[in-house]
């Protein structure tokens, strides 16, 4: 199929309308066949569950163009599952796994003209979502609900290469003790923009949230988990019931076990380690690997060994390599990567 005209390297990660979405809709308990449309409106009572509560979740993943052509999409299964997860904790019907797996295929094949090519820098940005469409007036469940799959293509995170930003311990709670936070609920990011916004405010990239019981503890960032890599190169990331399970993060440690011979260690991490370690790192879907330079707490400097002129080496390694799987440049470990086309 021939590409869209678009400027593949001039690409912003903003979004651009594609051609077809897929869309099925929950009522009197059951979820219909759905199909793909190509109306990018939603249409809804202004009573809308999703409008009044907040009844939404949703996942993020790419479609990329490999070294050989293939169109291909990485771990769906782990992104349908985490999804289930979500729409169990919000009283939301489960849109089965098997067919959000193929949603996600059938929306990529129908917009394959917009999938970046290979060597462009750009991806096909893929998001899934659910949200109470009926009308609730009533703080109760919804009674009917829309899954829709829409893709956009997007450029690097990072325009111009990836460089390490500067954070804050932030003073604002990401969430709760026994909350929502390891679930990926759109409420979750709503109360994260006044935190954000003012870190850019303050002059900041991001936030470093601590764990609300305590503050003792490093949890995530508004959308991202953390990775530490210690002096000896041993591969640390936070555990807690309150962070989201990134695939990105789950995957990058497989990558530093199995491909890099590292010792890995998911566990608590106290803030006070902190200074100790020689890298960190931000990881998500959008940059896989934000390196983070420098940390600081109400005034005072935590600058990371790795410094702020680039990642630090354990870090560059890590995102070479699974940058390296996803793009077909590196053997996958098996039913990591769905070929699409």
């Amino acid at each position: 199929m021939e590409k869209k005209n678009i400027d593949w390297a001039n690409l912003g990660f903003n979004y651009l309308p594609t051609d077809k979405r897929f869309v099925a809709n929950y009522k009197d308990g059951a979820w219909d066949e759905g199909s793909l449309i190509s109306d990018a409106t939603v249409t809804m009572t202004e009573c809308a569950g999703v409008l009044q509560y907040a009844q939404t979740c949703f996942e993020g993943m790419k479609a990329y163009t490999t070294e050989d052509g293939h169109i291909v999409t990485f771990r769906p299964d782990l992104n349908a599952a985490r999804m289930e997860e979500s729409c169990k904790r919000l009283e939301m019907p489960v849109f089965p796994q098997d067919r959000f797996v193929d949603a996600v295929v059938k929306t990529v094949e129908a917009n394959e003209a917009y999938v970046p090519p290979y060597g462009s820098g750009a991806t096909l940005y893929i998001r899934p979502f659910m949200f109470g469409s009926d009308a609730v007036i009533g703080v109760k469940p919804s009674n009917e609900y829309q899954f829709r799959v829409f893709t956009t293509p997007v450029g690097p995170y990072f325009k111009g290469g990836v460089k390490p930003i500067t954070i804050r311990v932030c003073d604002f709670d990401r969430a709760a003790p026994h909350g929502t936070g390891h679930i990926k609920a759109g409420l979750n990011y709503a109360m994260s923009l006044y935190a954000i916004m003012d870190a850019h405010r303050q002059g900041f990239d991001e936030n470093m949230y601590l764990d609300a019981a305590t503050r003792t503890k490093v949890e995530e960032t508004g959308g991202a988990n953390f990775l530490f890599v210690t002096k000896d190169n041993k591969v640390v990331t936070p555990k807690s019931d309150s962070i989201l399970p990134s695939i990105t993060r789950r995957s990058l440690l497989v990558v530093a076990k199995d491909y890099l011979g590292l010792e890995v260690e998911e566990r608590e991490v106290y803030f006070d380690e902190v200074k100790d370690f020689a890298e960190c790192g931000l990881c998500g879907t959008a940059a896989v690997i934000s390196p983070v330079g420098k940390i600081v707490d109400h005034g005072k400097e935590i600058c990371m060994p790795s410094g702020m002129s680039e990642m630090g080496p354990v870090t560059k390694k890590l995102y070479e390599t699974l940058t390296g799987i996803q793009m077909g440049r590196i053997e996958a470990p098996e039913g990591w990567i769905k070929v699409i086309k």
